[in-house]
């Protein structure tokens, strides 16, 4: 696929979780089978750990479809961004989907420890600083609403994809692959593109998602 073809494949898998008129595809026997001897997966979905957000589920896909990195608060370290790189350069998967949701717990924390608040354990500290310099831009940006603070940690999280993959940003270059961002309601179980990310829509500009 190409990259534009890969996220308009997401896309409808989405609007059939959305409507309830999911059609499971490649999830039988024969399926799992044909995939014994290797993988093609058409999208990376690299997501938030939290358990609402499952990529198979809300992009209605099955086996081999999808190559999925979650972290909380998809927050990035080097055995993050080796998996994508494995994805785009051993894989040749054509799109990165970059896959944030709304009231995620991670910022939330962060936004919390900043205002003063302790955490419940030192490990959790980790989280914390790795999203704190999103909190920092979308301030600096003066972006406040929920929905935009998400919005401007997603772009982010897609700049450090950029700066820290070289195999990655050699294969955007070469338009083989494209890196987008997605924010995911947790009510309604819709995803929204965010604007200037979708390979065939090219923009600037930090996206104020409805809150």
């Amino acid at each position: 696929m190409t990259p534009a073809e890969a996220l308009a494949e997401l896309v409808a898998g989405n609007q059939r979780f959305v409507t309830g008129s999911r059609v499971h595809p490649n999830q039988d026997a024969e399926h799992r089978a044909a995939l014994a001897d290797a993988q093609r997966p058409f999208a990376i979905i690299f997501g938030c750990s939290d358990s609402r957000l499952a990529a198979e589920i809300v992009f209605d896909r099955g086996l081999g479809d999808l190559f999925v990195v979650r972290t909380a608060g998809h927050i990035t370290d080097p055995s993050v961004l080796a998996s994508l790189e494995y994805g785009v350069t051993v894989l040749n998967v054509p799109l990165i989907v970059v896959l944030g949701h709304d009231r995620c717990g991670a910022i939330q924390a962060t936004q919390a420890t900043l205002a003063g608040a302790e955490l419940p354990t030192a490990q959790l500290q980790t989280i914390v600083d790795r999203v704190a310099p999103s909190l920092r831009r979308a301030q600096a940006q003066q972006v406040t609403d929920p929905a935009g603070i998400t919005a401007v940690h997603i772009r982010r999280t897609m700049d450090l994809i950029a700066r820290q993959c070289a195999g990655t940003a050699a294969a955007v270059a070469a338009g083989t692959c494209a890196v987008v961002g997605m924010s995911y309601r947790l009510t309604g179980g819709a995803v929204t593109v965010l604007a200037g990310s979708s390979p065939a829509q090219p923009g600037p500009g930090v996206d104020h998602l409805a809150g």
